[in-house]
């Protein structure tokens, strides 16, 4: 099984391994193509869904964990 993992950052963004396909709320297909892709789980970020930083200005605290996704070869 290929397993690809979700890393959330204590008090920071979800990191995930690139590249890859971002589908948007009317079904816009965007390739994202990196390495890394840092989603905002702060909400402040001005480059939404995208992290920006904004979390080290506000203050924002989250717990840190990794989600591994296991899935069929």
């Amino acid at each position: 099984m290929a397993e690809m993992s979700i890393e959330l950052r204590k008090n920071g963004s979800m990191k995930l391994p690139g590249p890859l396909v971002l589908i948007d709320e009317n079904g816009e297909e965007r390739v994202i193509d990196k390495a890394v892709v840092s989603f905002c789980r702060c909400g402040a970020s001005k480059d939404k869904p995208f992290c920006d930083g904004s979390h080290k200005e506000i203050g924002f605290e989250g717990p840190s964990f990794t989600v591994k996704l296991k899935t069929p070869e």
